[in-house]
């Protein structure tokens, strides 16, 4: 499992953005960076800033993946026919810990990483514990039994600041979730702007 490098909030300051909503974001207070010069450092970014910023906050919303692992999907999403950013969008989207983050299964997508490491998960009535796990179209992923009454979930399921994705058919009683396609850009409800575009010049650069 990937280790989580730096805590949540650290990631929102560094960006600037309240990049997953949270009302408890650190941004939503100060809009400035970390650290005692914070305020003063307003400096223009280059070219190559804006699109390294971009790939940092992509990289973090997933839950701050390894540049190992970032780069691989984004190779394969380079190998896939048509839109380089949308494949990307499209192959991060289908992670399992990203499909039990957007069922609202979890509160964060750190705590979906871990829920299905520990086993809580079920693919087509299978355990997978792999938060990487490629899920396909029509893939119907639900919570064990055991785990239905855990209270990180019943709270969860409550949360206001966002909602299901259409490409997603969520049965909240049950814990179940189908996922029903593989969504474009447009259909993921990303509380700030994300620029997987700016993502495919920082790579074809580097």
């Amino acid at each position: 499992m990937t280790k989580r490098t730096s805590a949540k909030y650290k990631l929102d300051r560094r960006m600037g953005e309240n990049i997953w909503g949270r009302p408890k974001s650190p941004v939503n207070r100060r809009e400035y960076g970390p650290g005692q010069h914070g305020q003063r450092r307003k400096g223009k970014l280059s070219d190559f800033g804006i699109q390294l910023r971009a790939k940092q906050k992509l990289k973090g919303y997933y839950g701050d993946l390894t540049e190992k692992q970032f780069r691989r999907i984004y190779a394969e999403a380079e190998r896939v026919k048509g839109d380089t950013g949308e494949n990307l969008i499209g192959l991060l989207e289908r992670r399992l810990d990203a499909v039990v983050y957007r069922a609202k299964f979890v509160a964060t997508v750190f705590a979906a990483r871990q829920f299905v490491n520990h086993g809580h998960v079920r693919v087509n009535g299978k355990k997978v514990n792999i938060p990487s796990y490629r899920v396909k179209e029509g893939d119907v992923i639900e919570v064990r039994d055991r785990s239905k009454q855990m209270a990180a979930i019943l709270e969860a399921t409550q949360l206001p600041e966002r909602d299901v994705p259409d490409y997603m058919d969520v049965d909240n009683s049950k814990l179940t979730a189908k996922f029903v396609r593989t969504p474009a850009l447009g259909d993921v409800p990303y509380p700030v702007m994300m620029e997987p575009n700016l993502v495919v010049e920082f790579y074809a650069k580097n």
